[in-house]
């Protein structure tokens, strides 16, 4: 499945390329404007579980890398045949400066809080998301808290330093 699953990813989209280890992963790599239709085609192959959307910040390079798990659900609550033992990594690129890109909510609807996680907290917008609202966090931040840029000390100190100590 992994080798013909590969093939055709590489012909069917432009600009994909993949990795497959021997040992039951394989890495996506998918221009960001492709990520609906490269998922929904996956999800077409038999990866029918979004199991997690991950964010990594690659401050030097100026971008963020959006990273989607895909798995398959176990048939008929039997053991995975040996074909279906896959985990594929769709992973993209969005620019720090103005990171947005398009929500697959009409693909997987369980990536919902997952998307609004990472805006969130990474600032990421996705487009077309029915209600981007705070999920974890009380109120906006200027810089969003999981960036590389976000000053912790600063905000500790804005946030407690004014904070008289308790007399006892």
């Amino acid at each position: 499945m992994i080798s013909s699953l590969q093939e055709n990813l590489e012909a069917t989209f432009k600009g994909v390329k993949v990795t497959a280890p021997e040992d039951g992963r394989m890495s996506v790599s998918v221009p960001s404007d492709s990520i609906p239709v490269v998922l929904r085609y996956l999800k077409g192959n038999g990866l029918d579980h979004m199991a997690l959307l991950s964010c990594v910040d690659w401050i030097e390079d100026g971008k963020f890398e959006l990273v989607y798990f895909l798995t398959c659900y176990m048939p008929n609550n039997t053991d995975y045949a040996a074909d279906q033992k896959l985990h594929v990594l769709v992973r993209t690129q969005v620019p720090r400066d103005n990171p947005g890109i398009e929500s697959v909510i009409g693909v997987f609807e369980n990536i919902e809080p997952y998307e609004r996680e990472i805006h969130e907290l990474y600032g990421v917008h996705f487009k077309g998301h029915p209600r981007l609202t705070h999920l974890l966090l009380e109120r906006d931040y200027e810089v969003p808290p999981f960036r590389k840029d976000f000053d912790t000390r600063q905000y500790v100190e804005e946030t407690f330093g004014s904070i008289p100590p308790v007399d006892e």
